[in-house]
């Protein structure tokens, strides 16, 4: 097992269910995801994990991929990448 960079998250880290996993892959948003800061990556999850309906589930998981394919918006907010360090 390798181990994982330490971040500065203050709160629990979220795993990544399966499903988002595939479809994350299927989307090919895995590097754009991966490429968000920790805090983002593991708001997107535990927002997915805490629905309790099915569709609201979903419905989460498409806003998410969308959002990463377009690139600028996190959570319904404005983002914009920080600038590479070179």
């Amino acid at each position: 097992m390798t181990p994982r960079k330490s971040s500065a998250l203050r709160r629990p880290r979220n795993a990544m269910p399966v499903d988002v996993r595939r479809a994350l892959l299927a989307a090919g948003l895995m590097t754009k995801y991966r490429q968000r800061p920790p805090y983002q990556r593991n708001d997107y999850l535990g927002w997915i994990g805490r629905a309790k309906r099915p569709a609201t589930r979903q419905k989460r998981m498409q806003q998410m991929l969308e959002e990463l394919s377009r690139g600028h918006s996190y959570m319904k907010m404005s983002y914009r990448p920080a600038a590479r360090r070179g």
